[in-house]
């Protein structure tokens, strides 16, 4: 019977290392008490008797590789999560980025992709969607899946629609979904200037010029030599006086980047300035 926290910061590295070497995916940097807690709780779920028995499947299963994927970035998410940092971005981004002529923000870590549609949402009633163009990025190809196909558990709705009110959504929020049983599929019009893909913050470049980044609660897991790496990639993709949005426990603050960005009222978004 697997018991928790006997796995060693030694096996973790020597397994980290094989996953990067073999497939390309590096948690080197990922924080290793956060990495201890999804081991564990991979071999608990998947009735590993050693640590050594999850290394053996991990490189010698390549099938087996997208959950362990899954698994060490799992992120929490919801739609309108933290509604105040949404009033935000309705009020006091969104009317800025109004002024572009095209308008395009990166989300990314999106996961399953409750944020890249509540930003799809906030853009149609900001009568910007039409000139804009979302990129949902995200490590993992299996929850890209998911994202993709924009259907969600009807069980969720209650809650989102209430985080939505909160966030200033003066709609009846139903009307950007159809119901169906024990799901709900989000209408196409939504994922029309939605462009998901894989991106690895860890070792894939930038890819385009941004007027807003997302990146909420995925640093959180990341060691501050990453962090800061990660940092210098948003910088070189946003563009001179563009946005970036951290999660409500991440900030910029003590990194090298502070004195070029300014923060925008209470909420963890900050403006570019150099």
């Amino acid at each position: 019977m697997w018991e928790p926290n006997i796995i060693k910061n030694d096996d973790i590295e020597l397994l980290l290392t094989d996953v990067a070497e073999r497939y390309g995916y590096d948690f080197t940097q990922y924080s290793k008490a956060s990495l201890k807690r999804r081991l564990n709780r991979i071999c608990l779920i998947d009735k590993f008797s050693s640590f050594a028995e999850l290394r053996y499947r991990v490189m010698n299963h390549p099938e087996y590789l997208q959950r362990f994927v899954e698994e060490i970035t799992v992120n929490v998410t919801e739609m309108f999560r933290d509604p105040n940092f949404y009033k935000s971005l309705r009020e006091e981004v969104f009317p800025r980025l109004g002024t572009y002529p095209f308008i395009r923000i990166w989300v990314a870590g999106c996961s399953t992709g409750e944020e890249a549609y509540s930003i799809a949402i906030l853009l149609k009633e900001a009568n910007l969607y039409h000139k804009s163009l979302i990129y949902a990025t995200d490590i993992n190809p299996g929850v890209l899946e998911r994202a993709s196909s924009g259907i969600f558990p009807i069980s969720q709705m209650q809650l989102y629609s209430e985080n939505y009110r909160l966030s200033g959504g003066i709609e009846d929020f139903s009307k950007y979904y159809t119901a169906n049983y024990d799901s709900v599929q989000f209408h196409h019009d939504l994922k029309e200037k939605m462009i998901f893909s894989t991106h690895n913050l860890v070792s894939d470049s930038s890819f385009n010029a941004f007027q807003l980044i997302l990146c909420r609660n995925v640093l959180i897991y990341f060691d501050k030599e990453l962090q800061n790496s990660v940092f210098d990639l948003f910088d070189i993709s946003l563009d001179a006086l563009g946005y970036l949005a951290l999660g409500s426990k991440e900030t910029i603050r003590f990194s090298k980047l502070e004195k070029q960005y300014k923060q925008i009222g209470d909420e963890r978004i900050w403006k570019k300035i150099r």
